[in-house]
């Protein structure tokens, strides 16, 4: 193990949590042994338009996907404790990542890992983030490839050069740098859309939703509330 401390950073809407958000958590927990992994809910989420959920609710459904995802760390004998960050919700204004780094940095000082995990779509949309070329300044980053998403044929010139200047092969790499490089795991597939997901559960299908799909604590106050319909 390395001195240096190691924090994975998840962050999204959360609109809800799902399966997909918790195996892409428990892959790099595992792969990057990391020391701890924060779910962090966005305040308000300035590219998704309206139509979100309430930020308090999401942060509710979350911290009981945290639930779920402990229990799931424990069962696979990863030793990474789980956290549920607000400070997105708490802070004023549109989420930015790079407002979330800069405090995470403060936070953890400058000699550890900092590693945001994101699916490979984020990583296409990279450039339209707030002042995102700041960020490799203060964050690694994890990336999974997703379904049906072709890196070499959709990212942008911005991106390419990106990961010209920073890409490691290695993923050990990113557990001794505090920040700067950008790993791609490419043998794993995950799908982080909660779109379909809300879809479904407007629909008729909704009861034909289970724990596969949405965690099990989550899918109850989804439930019992009567939420996305």
């Amino acid at each position: 193990m390395s001195a240096i401390k190691k924090i994975g950073i998840l962050g999204g809407t959360f609109d809800p949590p799902h399966v997909g958000h918790l195996k892409l958590a428990a892959h790099f927990a595992k792969l990057l042994h990391l020391d701890a992994l924060l779910l962090i809910p966005s305040g308000e989420p300035w590219q998704k338009g309206t139509g979100i959920t309430p930020a308090e609710m999401r942060l509710k459904l979350t911290e009981a996907a945290g639930i779920d995802l402990a229990r799931a760390f424990l069962y696979l004998k990863i030793s990474t404790q789980v956290g549920i960050d607000r400070m997105e919700i708490d802070r004023a204004g549109p989420s930015y990542a790079i407002d979330t780094v800069k405090i995470l940095r403060e936070r953890f000082g400058a000699d550890a890992s900092l590693i945001w995990i994101m699916g490979a779509d984020s990583l296409v949309k990279l450039p339209s983030w707030n002042s995102w070329e700041k960020l490799s300044q203060y964050v690694n980053f994890a990336v999974a490839s997703r379904p049906h998403h072709d890196l070499q044929q959709q990212i942008s010139s911005e991106v390419s050069q990106f990961l010209q200047d920073h890409q490691t092969r290695e993923a050990a790499a990113l557990e001794n740098s505090p920040c700067g490089l950008i790993y791609i795991d490419e043998s794993f597939n995950v799908d982080l859309s909660s779109t379909a997901l809300r879809d479904r559960l407007k629909s008729s299908s909704r009861s034909a939703i289970g724990s596969e799909e949405i965690p099990t604590h989550t899918l109850e106050i989804i439930t019992n509330l009567g939420l996305y319909q």
